[in-house]
């Protein structure tokens, strides 16, 4: 089964900053996927327990039904999945057929825990995350 590049998840913010030897050995965790145009890739309400992230396609966020994004080539999303595994706060659907990895939350912690430095990745990701949302629920003043 093949494996990302290292270039792939070191464009995702949370890896951005993590070294070629850490990126290639958790390259290794990850497992390849392919969505089909129209399938649901996360379903909001649901156990979060992977962090995917996208080679090409393009998907779209929704929450409560509502559309709140869209993603492409480069960008991922679960980030949370990896810290708590919580039910997922948005759905995600491809609109075109949708090529990425995802990651298991039980390969991922073991991977933080002898790279703490990527704790401070994570919580920089998870606040952008809070902010971004909060951002989408503050009603505009005039």
């Amino acid at each position: 089964m093949a494996a990302p590049t290292v270039e792939l998840i070191q464009g995702v913010p949370l890896f951005a900053g993590a070294d070629d030897r850490f990126l290639e050995q958790l390259a290794g965790e990850f497992m390849e996927r392919t969505y089909a145009a129209g399938e649901t890739i996360a379903q909001e309400g649901e156990v979060g327990r992977t962090f995917v992230v996208i080679e090409r396609g393009e998907v779209t966020v929704t929450i409560r039904g509502q559309e709140v994004g869209r993603l492409g080539a480069g960008d991922a999303f679960g980030e949370m999945a990896l810290i708590d595994k919580s039910a997922r706060s948005a759905t995600v659907t491809a609109d075109t057929e949708v090529h990425g990895y995802q990651l298991p939350v039980w390969s991922f912690r073991p991977f933080l825990e002898s790279h703490p430095e990527m704790a401070w990745a994570l919580i920089e990701a998870l606040a952008g995350r809070v902010r971004e949302a909060e951002s989408r629920s503050i009603p505009a003043t005039s």
